[in-house]
């Protein structure tokens, strides 16, 4: 029954099932959203779902899947465990979301590849992925938490100023993925 429907959906599909099922035997329990720490695999769903995501989205092609593929890179070949993290949200072995802090400086971390699945948005999970961040970089002693991101992604923007961020005014125009867009830099002082 599932063959007609596109790999990237199924999930979805049979979380809704699961749901009708709960609603109609009475067992509607969902199952909990965890944060895990990164394990063999993960970075390649990181790096293809930004790049298909983004393309869906923004028309964004290969440069910015090359972005991607190269910041997953360094994380992985120079991986401070003591000092950098990934987080990948779970619910019942399906991946919903992620996001990464990297050491820039001693003092200043960087926030790097929120992203969540269609599916997962609006449910508070970008906020908790964000706030986990911050929690972690002031246990490690961070000073400052910088982060880089474009104009039109108005529902991280939105996480960033409620979690505390500030717009720096540092904005560039650039056509480096495909449509023109608009970066931007945001700094917390933790």
């Amino acid at each position: 029954m599932l063959a007609g429907v596109a790999k990237e959906d199924r999930s979805g599909l049979i979380a809704a099932m699961q749901g009708i099922e709960g609603l109609l035997t009475g067992k509607s329990e969902k199952p909990q959203i965890v944060l895990r720490e990164h394990r063999p695999g993960d970075m390649g769903w990181v790096t293809e779902r930004h790049a298909a995501l983004y393309y869906e989205q923004d028309g964004w092609g290969a440069g910015f899947e090359a972005l991607v593929a190269g910041i997953v890179k360094d994380f992985l070949e120079n991986f401070d465990p003591e000092r950098e993290r990934c987080w990948i949200a779970e619910r019942d072995g399906e991946r919903l979301g992620c996001i990464f802090l990297v050491k820039q400086t001693s003092v200043v971390s960087k926030l790097r590849l929120l992203l969540l699945e269609p599916h997962a948005r609006g449910t508070g999970l970008g906020r908790r992925l964000v706030e986990e961040c911050i929690a972690f970089a002031r246990e490690k002693g961070y000073r400052k938490m910088v982060l880089w991101t474009h104009a039109h992604l108005s529902a991280a923007r939105a996480i960033y100023r409620k979690t505390g961020f500030k717009k720096l005014k540092k904005t560039e125009t650039h056509d480096t993925f495909g449509p023109r867009a608009v970066s931007e830099y945001w700094e917390l002082k933790l």
